[in-house]
């Protein structure tokens, strides 16, 4: 693969630098927590930077290097670039005034793709995120942030996904944001899933192992975790953070339980949804059930499958503008 090209398929610069770990913030182990007020991007970015902390903008200014990755990654984010290339291109119009920015490795491509469209479309837009990754993106981006506070009501919300079935019921929550994310698709008038072909499955669970994420109030993990084994999930496991002592800590400062059923409760997830959110110290539950306008998946022969609910027909995206098809088809020598 030429050196132009690996170039094309590499993290855009300053977006890319939030995507690793799925929405997750940099001391508590999720995505950012607090209010994320309103703030103006674009020409005005001078003065939304003198109103955000010295944290923040010492992450602005930080340095980006591009590292060369290994083949298979490299397949895997032009994937995901496609995806969320051809997800933009069709579900983010020029009348779009609100729009929700989801968590995961495929979001950086949305903010990457929807920034392309040009600040005078951007300049009166606002873009909501649901967690600290996804602040940032559209931070560094220079899109105008606002706050579901702010904006209730939203034209699209585009997010990732850890495993989506035939019916385009998903898991959500790897990246513990999951309850922000919920908020955000139930707010929009579209919500839109993109994920690369590997999250596409026919029943939930059977790619995504880890189980479904729970996130539970912190004095309420330990009832909750006997409850879930007496629901019939044999190994709920409370989520640990990688780098702190201790537990993950969600945005709103909870705790996140993984709890992994097996297929004959995964077949009928909107039921399994609702006996899990009834148990008394539940806030929300990272299962997805019946809010997906579409999913786009890319695949590797460098096309989008796109699926639909309620039984209409997929579609199969050929090109997707400002993508050389054959990038993750070449010989990778």
């Amino acid at each position: 693969m030429s050196s132009t090209k690996l170039a094309a398929l590499t993290m855009a610069p300053s977006l890319a630098q939030v995507a690793t770990g799925g929405g997750m913030g940099p001391s508590t182990g999720s995505g950012g927590g607090g209010s994320l007020g309103g703030s103006r991007g674009g020409s005005k970015a001078g003065s939304r930077a003198q109103s955000f902390s010295a944290s923040h903008q010492h992450m602005n200014k930080a340095t980006v290097t591009s590292t060369p990755l290994p083949p298979v990654t490299l397949k895997i984010e032009a994937a995901k670039r496609l995806a969320a290339y051809a997800a933009v291109d069709e579900h983010v119009k020029p009348e779009h005034r609100v729009i929700g920015i989801g968590s995961g490795t495929t979001v950086p491509y949305v903010v990457e793709r929807i920034v392309q469209q040009g600040e005078d479309l951007n300049a009166d837009r606002w873009f909501v995120p649901t967690g600290f990754q996804s602040k940032e993106l559209i931070v560094k981006g220079g899109l105008n942030l606002g706050d579901v506070d702010q904006f209730p009501l939203i034209d699209v919300t585009l997010d990732g996904a850890d495993e989506v079935d035939d019916a385009l019921n998903a898991i959500k929550g790897g990246g513990a944001c999951h309850l922000r994310e919920k908020v955000l698709a139930e707010a929009a008038t579209e919500f839109v899933l993109i994920a690369d072909a590997r999250k596409n499955s026919k029943v939930l669970g059977s790619m995504w192992k880890q189980g479904v994420p729970v996130e539970v109030a912190p004095f309420a993990w330990a009832s909750v975790l006997q409850k879930l084994q007496k629901m019939g999930c044999e190994q709920p496991k409370l989520r640990m953070g990688k780098a702190k002592a201790g537990p993950v800590v969600t945005d709103n400062g909870n705790f996140v339980i993984d709890a992994a059923f097996s297929e004959s409760y995964m077949l009928e997830p909107k039921e399994l949804l609702h006996r899990i959110k009834m148990l008394t110290g539940v806030l929300e539950v990272g299962l997805f059930c019946d809010m997906a306008v579409a999913a786009f998946f890319g695949l590797e022969d460098g096309t989008v499958l796109v699926r639909y609910p309620n039984g209409k027909p997929e579609k199969k995206i050929e090109t997707v503008p400002g993508i050389d098809n054959d990038v993750i088809s070449d010989n990778d020598s």
